[in-house]
């Protein structure tokens, strides 16, 4: 027989994980070996044959695997590959992994559930789903709706789209959304404007969407979780599908689940199905983006409950969680904190400064490895980033920003790729100008000299060749051969060789392009990729991810393009679905993020880089922290993690309404998770690095300043202590 249910609780770096492997390991033991017994008392006179009760394909369908997020999913799998050497390998997913899995494994039983068109769904990325519901909202939202939310069109869309997403998240059907938001905004009486659209304006604008992106077949994350909980999870035969597919759920970091993901484990649970869970108090890094820990946590009643302590090996979080906590409140305490130093300068520039030396003598002298570093802050400005990025690289530490998300029109080649497109497709000219043709023919020009790619056609060269040969034009932009430029003599063999390849081949390709050769503008950018920028070898791992999300978001972009136009039963110009495609780039919204991220070559030593939420999000840890803008107050504010309207979601806030004292108190509750989740990543020792000014000329009196006044200050010239 199976073991019952199993909810694992501990801290951050307890072993929870490792113990829901062990979980696992037990019950396909625990499972092959009572199907070996059955095999004998059916077969008495014969010996059994050896057979296993898990094969590949059985693993695959008995145990529903899941992880909070996509990097702990791969690690999970590799941890369980690793533990039963590849016998018993299982897929593990996401929970909005799983919904959107399910989704599009029954879309035939939800075509015939919802009397939905026949077609393959098509799942939109966050930018196209905000461009889309833009044009589509567009006639609801005029200058005066908008001026009385008190924020642009940009986020009031993009506000109602999470709005729809978080009660997608906890269950919340559309019809109760405006009653529930004008119930919680309504208890603040200290803000002026709702941020949002009147009550019967946004239910009628959210039926809008849902119904014409099923009509369409297009999907949001929020439109697939409201599809899964609302029908699937309520229908007959897919439950018996669910069961006979599912034997075992075994579930890590369950305080970053949605709370719908209560109610899939209680149906599992209440049939039979038996559970082993993770849970870490001091967890819900995505609470704010649509976690309910505390309803998740209602789980617990009906497992076993294993508690696990905290690891004696760390030292730092034995040794100071306790003052810290007291030292946050009640300030006029006087507290010592061991492994605790500080770095405190006037200004944040001199801060970045001596925050790099510490660190490179350091890593200089031997005391630590760049890779045992890690650099934390409550956010991390570009400023900020490129600045250590700078300081440290040049002294030989490689600093590796943790899911460094640039956007896509931020590289040069992305650039030049858009601007190529303006002279092969029509109707694109004054999406260009000359700085952005002598950025590509720069790009364009580039060969590779020994290990570096060096242009033929340098930034003067092509500047000359911009002013002198590029011909503006709105609809079709030209490139003039080189003898327009009366001195082009001046320019050299390599450089005129060079620009004249680029010509003929724009040529060729516009030549295609009218004669229907060229299939679309994926194609187009394909082409050029292998002719301009491969030059036959390797390109830096960020460059190529960059591409390759270029050309993947082209092919999103197409294809949801090609469906809307196909049920809306229009001919859109070529051109007008490529300039929004090139305006969409342009406007940063796109960024690279490459999959799967891992470490390579020198970047795998390197100091990690990161904001709170991205460090804790990636369970990492290290020897050393350096807690960046220590005195800031953007330690107390959610920020960018917390979402519109988010705690009006969660189920222990249902029916009451959210005020000022409310959003204070979940402040402080979140800040004593961080610190607890700081603090048990941390092995040996935490620099706090406060200047008395922020970037923006105000003085930082955060609710940190207690602990770097408490820490030992730190004399950087000699690097030794005060």
């Amino acid at each position: 027989m199976l073991s019952d249910s199993v909810w694992i609780e501990g801290s951050s770096r307890s072993g929870k994980t490792a113990r829901l492997v062990t979980q696992f390991c037990r019950w396909v033991e625990n499972n092959t070996n009572e199907q070996k017994q059955n095999n004998s008392r059916q077969q008495p006179r014969q010996l059994p044959k050896p057979q296993k009760y898990l094969n590949n394909q059985q693993a695959e369908l008995a145990v529903l695997c899941l992880a909070a997020n996509d990097d702990n999913r791969r690690e999970l799998v590799e941890r369980i590959v690793a533990v039963t050497a590849g016998k018993y390998p299982v897929r593990a997913k996401t929970p909005l992994g799983f919904f959107q899995d399910e989704v599009m494994l029954f879309w035939p039983l939800l075509i015939q559930i919802l009397n939905l068109r026949a077609q393959f769904p098509v799942r939109l990325r966050p930018e196209t789903e905000q461009e889309l519901a833009t044009r589509l909202w567009r006639s609801h939202l005029d200058s005066e709706t908008i001026r009385r939310t008190g924020v642009n069109e940009y986020r009031l869309i993009r506000r109602i789209l999470d709005i729809l997403q978080l009660a997608a998240y906890s269950g919340t059907p559309i019809s109760e959304i405006a009653p529930l938001l004008e119930r919680g905004l309504s208890a603040n009486a200290e803000v002026t404007t709702t941020g949002i659209v009147e009550t019967p304006l946004l239910e009628a604008m959210l039926l809008q969407w849902r119904n014409w992106c099923l009509e369409r077949g297009l999907l949001t994350y929020g439109i697939i979780t409201d599809l899964y909980y609302q029908y699937l999870l309520h229908d007959s035969n897919y439950q018996q599908h669910l069961l006979r597919r599912y034997q075992a759920v075994l579930a890590d970091d369950v305080d970053e689940y949605p709370g719908v993901m209560r109610d899939v484990f209680d149906f599992l649970l209440d049939r039979k199905v038996i559970g082993t869970f993770t849970y870490n108090p001091n967890g819900g890094v995505r609470l704010g983006l649509g976690a309910d820990p505390e309803y998740i946590a209602g789980l617990r009643d009906r497992c076993r409950v294993e508690f696990l302590p905290q690891p004696l090996s760390n030292c730092v979080v034995n040794a100071l969680s306790l003052p810290v906590t007291e030292l946050l409140d009640n300030t006029t305490t006087v507290l010592s904190l061991p492994n605790f130093q500080s770095i405190q300068t006037t200004s944040r520039r001199d801060l970045l400064r001596e925050t790099s030396e510490i660190i490179t003598q350091a890593v200089r002298s031997g005391q630590i490895q760049p890779q045992e570093i890690a650099v934390i802050a409550p956010g991390l400005d570009a400023i900020a980033r490129y600045t250590l990025v700078e300081l440290l690289t040049k002294q030989g530490i490689p600093v590796a920003p943790l899911n460094d998300q640039r956007p896509l029109v931020s590289y040069p080649m992305i650039r030049a790729l858009l601007t190529l497109l303006s002279f092969v497709y029509p109707g694109l000219g004054r999406l260009v100008d000359r700085n952005a043709v002598a950025e590509m023919l720069v790009v364009l020009s580039r060969h590779r000299q020994e290990t570096s790619l060096v242009p033929n056609i340098d930034l003067v060269r092509a500047g000359l060749i911009a002013d002198h040969c590029y011909e503006p034009h709105p609809e079709q932009p030209n490139l003039l051969p080189v003898t327009a430029y009366d001195r082009w003599d001046r320019l050299g063999y390599a450089a005129t060789t060079a620009y004249a390849e680029i010509v003929q081949w724009i040529e060729l390709q516009r030549s295609q392009q009218q004669q229907r050769l060229l299939p679309s503008p994926i194609s187009l950018l394909d082409r050029a990729i292998q002719r301009f920028l491969w030059n036959g070898s390797n390109l830096p791992y960020e460059q190529l991810a960059a591409l390759r999300e270029l050309l993947e978001t082209a092919q999103h972009y197409w294809e949801v393009d090609t469906r809307f136009r196909q049920s809306e039963a229009i001919e859109t110009p070529a051109q007008g679905a490529i300039a929004q495609f090139v305006q969409l780039l342009q406007s940063g919204t796109i960024t690279a993020n490459p999959y799967p991220v891992r470490p390579i070559g020198p970047m795998s030593r390197a100091v990690t880089l990161a904001t709170i939420f991205q460090y804790r999000s990636s369970r990492k840890c290290h020897r050393w922290q350096f807690w960046l803008d220590a005195g800031s107050p953007l330690w107390l504010s959610g920020g960018a993690a917390t979402l519109f309207s988010a705690p009006l979601f969660l189920h222990d806030r249902y029916a009451r309404g959210w005020t000022a004292e409310d959003t204070l108190t979940a402040d402080w509750q979140r800040l004593h998770r961080i610190l607890q989740d700081l603090l048990s990543r941390v092995e040996e020792k935490v620099y706090l690095c406060h200047s008395d000014l922020a970037v923006n000329g105000q003085e930082q009196d955060g609710p940190l300043l207690a602990l770097v006044n408490a820490a030992t200050p730190i004399n950087v010239k000699d690097y030794t202590l005060i």
